[in-house]
C-alpha cells in the first residue's frame, strides 16, 4: 500500500495526473442493454420528494427530486417555476453513459454552435451523499466544471444529466472497487500534503531527510486511518451488476433524483446520432417541465 504514497514533493504536484485519469474515465463509452424500458428498483422505497414531468420532443420523462438534497431540489423547482428549461436542447449525449441538458444558450443555438457552458450566474453547493445516492441507471445528477477549477465540486446552476451507463460483471465491479479505493486514498493523501506544504518545504530547506520521512509516515498513517472503511456497499454492487450505471462518477457529482417513468424516452435520446461534440445531429428539445402529483 505504501507504493501509493510517493514522495511528498511529487504528491503535492500529482493532482494534474489525477485529473487526466478522471477525464479519461469519463470519456469512455461502454456498452449497455438498450432493451431496458423501465428502471429495476434496487431500493425497497424510493426517497421522498416532489415529482417533476419533463416533456421532450421524443416523449415524457417523470423524475423524483430527493428531499435529502434540498439545495438542488429547491433550485430545480425554482427554475421550473420560471420556465427556465422550456426549449433547451439535450446538447451532450454519449451513448451508454448519459444524456445532458439544461444549457440556456441552447434555446437559440445554431447547428454549429458549441454548447455546454451556459448556466445561471451561480453554482450550487455540492450535496454528494454516496453511497446513499449513486450513479445507477436512471439517476438524475448535476453537471459541473472540473476539479481543477472547481475543487469544491459545486454544481452547475441549471445543467443536469440522466445516467444510462452499462451493466458490469462481478469481476469488473471488484476491480473498479479496488481502483476507486486506491484513488480515494491517494486523493486524501494529496489533500493532507497540500495542507502541510509549509512543513514539507521547511524539511526540504533544512535538508532534514529523517524528519521528512517521519512526517511522510505520519501522513500515511492518517490516510490509512481515514480511509480504512472504504468499500462499495453490497446494494450498490448489486445495482451495477443488475441495473447498470456509471460507477466511476460516484462521490464526484451530486445525485439529486431519479427517473420514475420514461427511461424508454431516455434510451431514444441516447441512441440518437451525434456529431463530434456529442450533440445530437437532429435537435432534441425539452418542451416544458412541470411539477405533478404522484
Amino acid at each position: 500500500m505504501k507504493k501509493i504514497f510517493i514522495t511528498l514533493a511529487a504528491a503535492v504536484a500529482v493532482s494534474a495526473l489525477t485529473l487526466m485519469a478522471q477525464k479519461a474515465s469519463q470519456t469512455a463509452q461502454p456498452s449497455s442493454d438498450n432493451n431496458k424500458t423501465q428502471i429495476e428498483m434496487t431500493q425497497t422505497t424510493i426517497p421522498s420528494g416532489p415529482t417533476v414531468l419533463i416533456s421532450t420532443s421524443l416523449g415524457d420523462i417523470k423524475v423524483r427530486l430527493y428531499d435529502e438534497t434540498p439545495k438542488h431540489r429547491d433550485n430545480f423547482l425554482k427554475l421550473v417555476s420560471e420556465n427556465y428549461y422550456d426549449g433547451v436542447l439535450f446538447h451532450r449525449v454519449i451513448k451508454d453513459f448519459m444524456v445532458q441538458t439544461g444549457d440556456p444558450d441552447s434555446k437559440t443555438a445554431g447547428p454549429n454552435d458549441q454548447l455546454g457552458s451556459g448556466s445561471p450566474d451561480y453554482t450550487i453547493e455540492a450535496e454528494i451523499d454516496y453511497p446513499k445516492f449513486f450513479h445507477k441507471y436512471g439517476a438524475l445528477a448535476a453537471a459541473r466544471t472540473s476539479d481543477q477549477i472547481n475543487p469544491e465540486r459545486r454544481s452547475s446552476g441549471s445543467q443536469f444529466y440522466i445516467v444510462t451507463g452499462k451493466k458490469y460483471s462481478v469481476g469488473q465491479i471488484v476491480q473498479m472497487e479496488r481502483q476507486l479505493a486506491m484513488q480515494q486514498k491517494q486523493d486524501y493523501f494529496q489533500k493532507l500534503a497540500a495542507q502541510h506544504q509549509d512543513t514539507i518545504k521547511s524539511y526540504y530547506k533544512s535538508g532534514d531527510k529523517e524528519g521528512l520521512e517521519a512526517f511522510r509516515q505520519q501522513l500515511i498513517a492518517q490516510t490509512e486511518e481515514a480511509t480504512k472503511d472504504i468499500a462499495m456497499p453490497e446494494d450498490v454492487k448489486a445495482a451495477y451488476t443488475t441495473v447498470g450505471g456509471t460507477p466511476h462518477l460516484d462521490g464526484a457529482y451530486t445525485v439529486f433524483g431519479e427517473v420514475l417513468e420514461g427511461m424508454d424516452v431516455v434510451e431514444k435520446i441516447q441512441n440518437s446520432a451525434t456529431n463530434r461534440s456529442d450533440r445530437p445531429v437532429e435537435d432534441i428539445r425539452v418542451i416544458d417541465v412541470k411539477v405533478v402529483e404522484d
